[in-house]
């Protein structure tokens, strides 16, 4: 709508509100309201009546004077299309504006971003750390976590893998809770997507492990355009029976012992999630893996690769066979 339609629509509302009501209500719903401080936000509860939002806004700071708010809500119509949320009003708002604003569930939004490639407790560190949301997962375990937003037990009862990375609107207020159900489900529909398109032929029996080779491919991919490769050697890996030996897993299994270098000895101490002792997958995700990343992990690359070293620049080099692997990290690692 233009902003002279909403110019004429407002005051054919206003119109109508004036000759509705006595008293000089029309007046009063055009008046800016004293608000105390230049912004403020104020939060309405689901399910309130109109005279409960009354309530809610004078306690927040925005003294509507509540009769006459409800007869204006009234005349209007708008009784039952008030909506819940976290609202911000600025100094110079109007009654009128105030009551079009919750009609239209203008509600002032917060953002919590998750990034592909962060851990489980990355993410429950930054959610926890979020001063717009309410915190009910204080205290609570994985476990308990994934049990609170009805989502089955997982292996070692760990969320990890379990959440999509993504971006996340919620309201002030809103429970933590939401966002973990929100990026669970939205996991698993984008799990579910990949896995009922998958390759033929896959070396994986559950989606499970598919999202645990894609969390694999998310942790060892310096270049998006590398990712179908690295899965492809993961999966030709688990085909011949041989150790998937990747770094990221071992650092994973290592917890809070790696101290940001990997040495020969790490790699000889033996955890779950230790892939150069260990055949075939670790037992959960070792970290929460984007959209590229899962559709890499269902449908390889085409490659006989076996192989792959870091050439220094966020790519990597892939080799059919061991010699030509030996060459790559002479070149790429040694500098011979």
């Amino acid at each position: 709508m233009s902003l002279l339609k909403k110019c004429l629509a407002a005051g054919a509302a206003l119109v109508v509100l004036g000759a509705a009501a006595a008293g000089g209500v029309a007046y009063w719903a055009t008046q800016p309201i004293p608000l105390a401080v230049q912004q403020l936000d104020v939060t309405i509860k689901p399910h309130s009546s109109v005279r409960s939002v009354t309530t809610q806004l004078r306690r927040g700071g925005v003294p509507v004077q509540p009769q006459l708010f409800v007869l204006m809500t009234r005349v209007l119509g708008l009784q039952s299309q008030l909506k819940s949320g976290n609202y911000e009003f600025k100094a110079g708002i109007t009654p009128y504006e105030v009551l079009q604003k919750m009609a239209l569930g203008d509600v002032n939004e917060y953002v919590a971003t998750i990034i592909e490639g962060w851990t489980f407790r990355h993410m429950r560190q930054e959610l926890d750390a979020n001063p717009a949301l309410s915190h009910d997962t204080a205290g609570m375990s994985d476990a308990q976590l994934l049990a609170a937003i009805g989502a089955p037990p997982a292996p070692q009862g760990s969320g990890e893998g379990l959440f999509f990375p993504d971006t996340y609107l919620f309201d002030k207020g809103s429970s933590d809770l939401d966002v973990y159900r929100r990026a669970y489900r939205l996991m698993q529909t984008r799990l579910d997507e990949v896995w009922a398109a998958r390759a033929p032929g896959l070396p994986l029996k559950s989606p499970y492990e598919a999202l645990t080779l894609a969390s694999l491919v998310e942790k060892e991919t310096g270049k998006a355009g590398d990712r179908p490769q690295v899965a492809a050697v993961f999966t030709n890996r688990l085909k011949a029976g041989m150790p998937l030996q990747t770094d990221p897993s071992v650092i994973y299994g290592m917890g809070e012992t790696y101290m940001g270098r990997l040495h020969k000895r790490d790699l000889q101490v033996d955890t779950l999630y230790n892939t150069y002792l260990r055949l075939g997958l670790p037992p959960t995700p070792i970290a929460l893996p984007g959209a590229a990343s899962l559709q890499a992990a269902l449908n390889p690359a085409a490659t006989a690769a076996l192989y792959f070293v870091a050439r220094g620049d966020g790519s990597s080099v892939f080799s059919d066979n061991l010699v030509d692997h030996n060459k790559a990290v002479d070149k790429y690692i040694r500098g011979n």
